[in-house]
This record gives C-alpha cells, sequence and structure tokens, in this order.
C-alpha cells in the first residue's frame, strides 16, 4: 500500500528471439520489434540457434527500415494480421504485405491494448526511431541510434531498457552503439535493468568471431559507467521475467 494506492505485484516478460527481435510481454499486451527469423538475410547468416514466429503478436514495432531490421519474409511469419508501426516515411516498405500500418513522428504516441507506444529519437540517419512501450513498467527499445543528448531526458524512472551493443560486421560505423557507447548510455537513460541486444545473432558470410566478446565487454564496461544498473546477458532464445507494480483502483 503507497499513499492509499493498493497495488499487485505481476510480471513483464522479455524474450530475446535475436539480433534486435524482442517478445515483449506487458499488461497483457504482446509486442515484437524489428522481427527478422531467416537463417540467410542477404550477406547475413544466422549463428545463433533458429527462431519462429510468437505464437500472437497485438503489434510489431519497427525502428528502420535496413534489412536486417525490416523483413518483408519474416514479417509474413507472424499470424494474425498484428498492427505494425513504423517510422514516417516507411510505410510504402510494407504496404501490400500488411493491413494495419500506423507510422509515426517523434513523439507520436499508439495505444495498443493497455500500453501506450511512443516513438523517440533515434541517432541513426532517416526514418528511424526508438519506442518507450509504458504500462505497469517503462521499457525503452532504442532500434539502432547513437548517443544523443535527449537519452537523458527520454524516460525518467526507465525500468528496462534494451539497447543494441554490437553490429553483424568486422566494423560498427556511425549511428551504432558499441559496448563502450552503450554503457556511456546507461549513465544517461539510468534504467533499472538492462537488456543487451543486436550482437551474437547474424554475422557476415566468410566472417569469424567471437560472437560473446561484446556482451561480455559490455557488461564490463556498465559495471564501471552505471554500477546501479542490473545488467541481464540474455542467451538468443532467452526470457526475462520483471517484477513490476500495477495499479489497482
Amino acid at each position: 500500500m503507497r499513499h492509499g494506492v493498493r497495488f499487485d505485484l505481476h510480471l513483464a516478460r522479455i524474450t530475446w528471439i535475436g539480433h534486435s527481435t524482442v517478445l515483449i510481454e506487458l499488461d497483457g499486451v504482446r509486442l515484437l520489434t524489428d522481427p527478422v527469423l531467416r537463417t540467410h538475410v542477404l550477406h547475413l547468416r544466422r549463428v545463433a540457434a533458429p527462431a519462429s514466429a510468437p505464437d500472437r503478436v497485438d503489434a510489431v514495432l519497427v525502428s528502420h527500415e535496413h534489412y536486417d531490421h525490416l523483413d518483408i519474409n519474416s514479417l509474413r511469419q507472424i499470424g494474425g494480421a498484428p498492427r505494425v508501426v513504423v517510422p514516417a516515411g516507411t510505410a510504402k516498405r510494407v504496404r501490400g504485405w500488411v493491413e494495419d500500418i500506423v507510422e509515426l513522428h517523434v513523439g507520436d504516441e499508439v495505444e495498443v491494448g493497455a500500453v501506450t507506444v511512443t516513438a523517440t529519437a533515434a541517432e541513426h540517419g532517416r526514418h528511424a526511431l526508438g519506442y518507450l512501450v509504458t504500462g505497469s513498467a517503462s521499457i525503452y527499445f532504442a532500434g539502432d541510434t547513437d548517443l544523443f543528448d535527449g537519452m537523458r531526458e527520454l524516460a525518467p524512472g526507465l525500468d528496462v531498457a534494451l539497447l543494441p551493443i554490437a553490429g553483424w560486421g568486422p566494423r560498427l560505423p556511425p549511428g551504432h552503439l558499441d559496448p563502450a557507447r552503450a554503457a556511456q548510455a546507461l549513465g544517461l537513460l539510468r534504467p533499472r535493468i538492462v537488456v543487451p541486444i543486436h550482437w551474437g545473432t547474424y554475422t557476415r558470410i566468410g566472417l569469424s568471431r567471437d560472437e560473446a566478446a561484446p556482451a561480455k565487454r559490455f557488461a564490463e564496461l556498465a559495471a564501471t559507467h552505471a554500477p546501479d544498473v542490473d545488467v541481464q546477458v540474455l542467451p538468443v532464445g532467452g526470457s526475462l521475467d520483471v517484477p513490476v507494480e500495477a495499479r489497482v483502483p
């Protein structure tokens, strides 16, 4: 009981399907981010376990139109005709393949069941967004982005940040977070929990490397830059249950 209001403890669930594909389950709503489920995407091969579409999805959140984030073949695997939320200017890429499309600009909101999805800025060229999902908990999906000053005010009291920490090639160009910049982002966002994504799933054909190295390095740096943040490194396909307090009238 807080200030005369009763709260019931329940769980939000985060399932990392791989790369930037995450199933967010919050307040009875199931959201899927940047679904890429194939074993090969252009010059990329999946080095993690194979993926399949979740049984039920209420909405898909697409951060931008690069092929390792917006894949029509993967979208077509998702049953039930969920709403597909995309950055403004991107609907043309999915029109004709999906029925329910919503374009958002930075600051726009859309209600999906009991949660609100807010489009946030992303430092990744044109037509790129992050998304803040709010209900009984707040969950930030960064998409692809570099550091930007607005992270500091993006989501005060943030519960979970889903942060990219690497890429699929030998070098990471501007517009992305590597382990060091992702650790710096924690100092701006100050989430309760961070789940690193965008690593260990796809790699360029012919490239051999230690796929686990980015996550290890991120965890080390996060301990220095943001020691109060709980770093949860999930395996591909792994889930995290997050206790949240739901307000009861």
